[in-house]
């Protein structure tokens, strides 16, 4: 089958290609000029962290996160989280953004503000919520960064696709299906991004203070793991018990969206004897069940729908379908200022698109047991040289599973910068990876260890160094009168409109919260 699909994309030509569609939420948190974790609020000047389109908030008052517009081509993407980067930085005085995905020096839970969004009840709901994650997994956790990649095709594609296939369904009901094929098989495959991108090998010692863990000792202040790609991905990073006992299935739209509604629906008992309020009467969490909404459940991919106000994503993906997928599992680059170069997008385009067109069939249990088993074993160790991971139904070193699947990417790559005339962009994409693979070359948690290494500074010195270099040179590189003028207006109106919303506030948040519980 998965033979057949890649033959019927032969049928496709470059008047019928339009690309693919794209965007990015970049995460990073605010430092002072020591490398501590900013203890400032959300610098007004950047607008809204409730209501702006581009620059927002994740879990801390301190990590910013910054996203773009859906775009058609790299170019354009990463032009404008450039865009967004240059004006951030012109905004942050002495901070700096920091480029790594582990975070910088922290004084346990208390250094570590919980984002604000107003007196709104949908910003008191978003505060609520992170309440709720702090009295579940502690605020440590949350303050790792990453970069999310959203992938989508566009419907043009879609109904060609579908017109090649035969399939006779509902154009909304083939895409949510075709969707959940790409992500089966990147959970069979996201090791790899995993052993190239995973970019967090070091910590610096304050992050593990007072835990157990299993790390190496690098210098007083760092630990890294000896073997790890990414830190971020592993037990020391986004992990809890209680989604352990989750089930999620993503096989298809219906199963997915039943298993996740049953755990926003499902009691969990360390969660009843926390309660929804604590001594003085303030809200501490959204409800008691497993997850207190769609997003704390957390894994390396995501269908999505865009929602409306008020609309859950369980709703929307219910009701119109899957729009796109959301990648998550990608540590921040720390060598390029972004967060994510054009070479890594162009690959994953090429990943995503092969997942879709390579054969696919329901993950069971078994399989899928095996499947986590991988993931964390290169996670934990995709640098150990005598690392085997299951793939094709035996245990191969890693390295050679992973020469394997890049050379099945060869000819889709041809074909792809066919449709461009004379372009290599996805071969070189490739060539790039090929490389970081070969005797000569670093993955990029290899290449962080080395230039750390080179340096002679340990995680927090080394990483602000890098952070700073970035700074530089986007500060050396401002935005035109015309640019910067429509990030200020956008300031202006993102904090209007939550003046409106705080202005339109009539029912009081236990009502509103109560209603949003039943729906």
């Amino acid at each position: 089958m998965g033979d057949s699909r890649k033959g019927l994309f032969q049928h496709i030509s470059a008047q019928d290609w339009s690309g693919f569609r794209k965007g990015l939420e970049k995460e990073g948190l605010r430092v002072d000029s020591e490398g501590f974790i900013a203890q400032t609020p959300h610098p007004q000047s950047l607008g809204s962290a409730l209501t702006h389109s581009r620059i927002t908030t994740d879990y801390s008052e301190s990590l910013l996160e910054l996203i773009t517009p859906v775009c058609n081509s790299t170019s354009e993407l990463l032009e404008s989280l450039r865009d967004t980067h240059r004006f951030v930085q012109s905004q942050l005085g002495d901070e700096v953004f920091w480029s790594a995905s582990m975070p910088c020096r922290l004084d346990g839970d208390p250094s570590i503000p919980i984002a604000e969004y107003g007196t709104s009840n949908s910003g008191r709901l978003r505060h609520v919520y992170r309440q709720g994650l702090a009295v579940r997994y502690g605020r440590m956790m949350q303050s790792i960064a990453g970069v999310h990649y959203n992938f989508s095709m566009p419907d043009d594609f879609w109904r060609r696709w579908q017109a090649l296939l035969g399939d006779t369904r509902s154009l909304q009901d083939f895409k949510s299906d075709q969707y959940f094929w790409l992500i089966r098989n990147f959970r069979r495959r996201s090791w790899l991004l995993m052993l190239l991108f995973g970019a967090s090998p070091a910590l610096d010692a304050s992050f593990v203070d007072g835990m157990s863990h299993h790390l190496e000792r690098y210098s007083d202040d760092t630990w890294v793991g000896e073997t790890a790609t990414s830190l971020r991905m592993g037990d020391l990073g986004y992990h809890n018990n209680a989604q352990s006992s989750l089930d999620i299935c993503f096989n298809e739209l219906s199963t997915f969206t039943n298993t996740l509604y049953r755990a926003i629906h499902t009691p969990w008992p360390a969660y009843e004897k926390l309660g929804t309020r604590n001594a003085d009467g303030k809200f501490i969490q959204i409800n008691t069940n497993v997850l207190q909404i769609e997003n704390e459940y957390y894994s390396a991919v995501r269908p999505k729908r865009t929602t409306c106000r008020g609309e859950k994503p369980i709703q929307a993906l219910e009701s119109r379908g899957v729009e796109y997928i959301e990648v998550r599992c990608l540590d921040l680059d720390p060598f390029e200022p972004l967060g994510i170069g054009a070479e890594q997008v162009d690959f994953l385009d090429l990943f995503l698109l092969d997942c879709l067109l390579s054969d696919s069939t329901a993950i069971g249990d078994d399989e899928c047991s095996r499947l986590d088993g991988s993931y964390k074993d290169v996670v934990s160790n995709g640098r150990k040289d005598d690392l085997n991971i299951c793939f094709d139904g035996a245990m191969t070193p890693v390295k050679d599973a992973a020469s394997t699947m890049l050379s099945r990417l060869e000819a889709l790559a041809v074909q792809l910068d066919g449709f461009n005339g004379d372009s290599s962009v996805y071969q070189d994409a490739l060539a790039a990876q090929r490389k970081a693979l070969s005797a000569d070359g670093q993955v990029r948690s290899s290449k962080v260890l080395a230039s750390m290494k080179a340096s002679g500074m340990g995680h927090l010195e080394w990483t602000l160094e890098q952070s700073r270099g970035h700074q530089a040179a986007l500060r050396d590189d401002p935005l035109s009168a015309e640019m910067l003028a429509e990030y200020r207006k956008m300031t202006e109106d993102s904090l209007a409109e939550q003046r409106e919303l705080e202005a339109a506030t009539d029912q009081s948040f236990e009502d509103y919260l109560s209603a949003y519980r039943a729906d």
